[in-house]
């Protein structure tokens, strides 16, 4: 690159460090403040910081490869972590997390479950799946952001002067040359984790909305770059039959198989067995709430109801030039002007190869941003749970604020070290995503979507199910023969309903007052006949129809309409397939018309 390049990601770095400095002394009054941000925050800002925050280096680099090696069909991969999330956080699920009025995710576990010890247990199990969960995504961030940075920055040459320059150490730098990744990735870590103890929430807030501008303009301008230089001629060449195709295959064969067959995924191949595991576990996800547990400490940190399930339907539409960026990059690819052995590079080479200079370095900085985003709100996250649910629940439980505060900053550091570790170990991105989504996750979506829908789950159950879950997922990666999704997930995800029915029915009911305050604050719908009846609520309350079951189905239905139309038309447009594009616009934009009168108009007012 050029030195220009190199000055405008220098100045973009110290801008957001800067920003760490200027919110440490508002961020640092108490806990609340550092990991909510004093529920103050406007509800667009909180929805740029939590979509911006899934616009992260690896995963947008996981993205293109997809769609290199499967074409349209890659859409089904994405199943995988909810991307239809924003559609059941606007129609209900924002808003019911919003109520329970707690800090972090494990601490809702009480409002459930009640302060007894089937409660307190299930607080603990949620903060050691919460904790392991948000370590293994540093280390997946680790992983990507190593690759990303050795396509712009050569240490080799530099290693090897130095090496020659003082050959006492010249054992230690040639091995510090020939992890080139791993460095660059500590030396980027170093830097992120510097901003995220400084600013708390408010600094990955702040920032987050800068970096939303940013990597708009660089998605939008990748877009461009692409459908200036990829003809319909070019595609109809070089692209397999049926690549622009959604419609999913059983087993990949033919060109498409060859595509995998000497890559990381070549355990992909059995596609129409992975996309039945993927949408499984997809819908359970999102059924059971915020699932990244960084997202579950956005909407808790909403001012109110209201604010909370706006978040929600905003959530997605900063994602939506993104999809345009990869299919940009994936397809420079597959028309032959990139060339790479390793196809997680594939983004980084051709923003090397096709940006000029200048802004070339605004784009690795918004890229740059995406990854600070993502890791800060993670840690952030996976801090909060260490600090209020582990360190001042069972250690320092009359600590004041300020002590806390600092033991914020040492947790933060040691979810960082322990992702570091995760990374340092695993062979590519692939390696890490599939085991944290399809085995860490078929721990935990089992009990999570029980407890909201079902009154009889106790803590005990819950902790149970999770516990058990875990376990499984953690053996999963010493057995070859566990390692693909379409095993890992079902085993994993069937021994935690064992464990969470079992738990149940072993052990006591929860507090019928615990779960009738619970139930009239949150006011689920689902298997909860017993509480409804015993919860004092009027006829009224109990048939609004903004609150029940039909309306919040119709609305997820719509908006995942919404969602699927407004990714799926800058796709097609990108690759010059016009009247698919305006079909899926079309499609979107009417059912978007329809939720106006649907969901909008019955949101609840907003609150002071």
């Amino acid at each position: 690159m050029h030195a220009i390049d190199y000055t405008i990601i220098v100045i973009y770095f110290a801008i957001v460090i800067g920003i760490g400095f200027w919110y440490q002394r508002r961020a640092s009054k108490s806990l609340d403040s550092y990991f909510l941000g004093g529920k103050s925050m406007h509800w667009l800002a909180m929805a740029m910081s939590g979509s911006v925050s899934t616009f992260d280096i690896t995963g947008t680099m996981w993205i293109v490869t997809l769609i290199t090696l499967f074409g349209m069909k890659s859409m089904w991969n994405h199943w995988m972590w909810g991307f239809l999330m924003a559609a059941f956080f606007m129609s209900y699920m924002g808003k019911w997390v919003r109520r329970s009025n707690v800090m972090t995710g494990a601490e809702w576990m009480v409002t459930r479950f009640g302060p007894g010890p089937d409660g307190q247990v299930a607080r603990i199990a949620y903060t050691l799946m919460a904790v392991v969960t948000l370590t293994g995504f540093v280390g997946y961030a680790f992983q990507g952001i190593g690759k990303f940075a050795t396509v712009y920055i050569d240490l080799k040459t530099p290693t090897r002067v130095a090496a020659e320059l003082f050959p006492g150490y010249s054992e230690t730098i040639r091995f510090l040359g020939s992890h080139e990744a791993e460095l660059l990735a500590l030396i980027v870590f170093a830097i992120t984790t510097l901003y995220v103890l400084l600013g708390g929430l408010y600094g990955v807030v702040i920032t987050n909305v800068i970096q939303t501008v940013v990597l708009t303009m660089a998605s939008l301008l990748i877009a461009a770059v692409a459908y200036s230089m990829v003809t319909p001629e070019l595609l109809a060449e070089r692209l397999p039959a049926g690549w622009n195709s959604l419609w999913p295959t059983w087993r990949l064969t033919g060109a498409e198989h060859a595509l995998v067959a000497n890559t990381d995924y070549v355990g992909y191949e059995l596609f129409g067995a992975l996309v039945i595991v993927w949408v499984v576990k997809g819908l359970l996800l999102n059924l059971g709430g915020p699932g990244q547990m960084y997202d579950f400490q956005i909407f808790l940190a909403a001012r109110h109801p209201r604010d909370a399930a706006k978040l929600g339907a905003a959530w997605s539409a900063f994602l939506i030039v993104r999809w345009a960026m990869c299919m940009g990059i994936a397809l420079l690819f597959l028309t032959g002007l990139v060339d790479t052995q390793d196809q997680e590079q594939v983004m980084p080479i051709v923003l090397q190869r096709y940006l000029w200079t200048g802004v070339r370095g605004v784009v690795i900085a918004g890229l740059l941003a995406a990854f600070m985003s993502t890791f800060s709100a993670t840690v952030n996250a996976a801090a909060s749970y260490i600090v209020r649910d582990l360190w001042q629940r069972l250690v320092r439980p009359n600590a004041d604020q300020r002590h806390l505060v600092r033991a914020s900053y040492v947790a933060t550091l040691a979810v960082v070290i322990v992702g570091t570790a995760i990374g340092f170990h695993a062979e590519s991105i692939r390696q890490v995503w599939d085991w944290i989504m399809m085995a860490v996750g078929g721990a935990f979506v089992i009990p999570n979507v029980m407890r909201w829908y079902w009154w009889r789950l106790n803590g005990y159950g819950y902790a149970i199910g999770t516990l058990v879950g875990m376990v499984a997922s953690l053996i999963v990666p010493f057995v070859p023969a566990l390692s693909l999704p379409y095993v890992a997930f079902p085993l994993v995800c069937g021994l935690s309903a064992v464990g969470c029915l079992a738990g149940t029915w072993w052990t006591r009911p929860t507090d019928e007052d615990v779960l009738t305050s619970f139930y009239r604050s949150v006011r689920p719908f689902g298997f909860w006949g017993p509480i409804r009846r015993r919860s004092g609520l009027s006829a009224a309350q109990l048939a609004d129809r903004t609150e029940g079951l039909p309306l919040a189905a119709a609305n997820v239905v719509l908006s995942s309409v919404v969602i699927l139309g407004t990714y799926l038309a800058p796709m097609y447009l990108v690759a010059h397939w016009h009247a698919t594009a305006a079909a899926c616009f079309g499609m979107a934009a009417a059912a978007g018309v329809t939720l106006y009168f649907t969901w909008y108009r019955t949101l609840p007012e907003a609150e002071s």
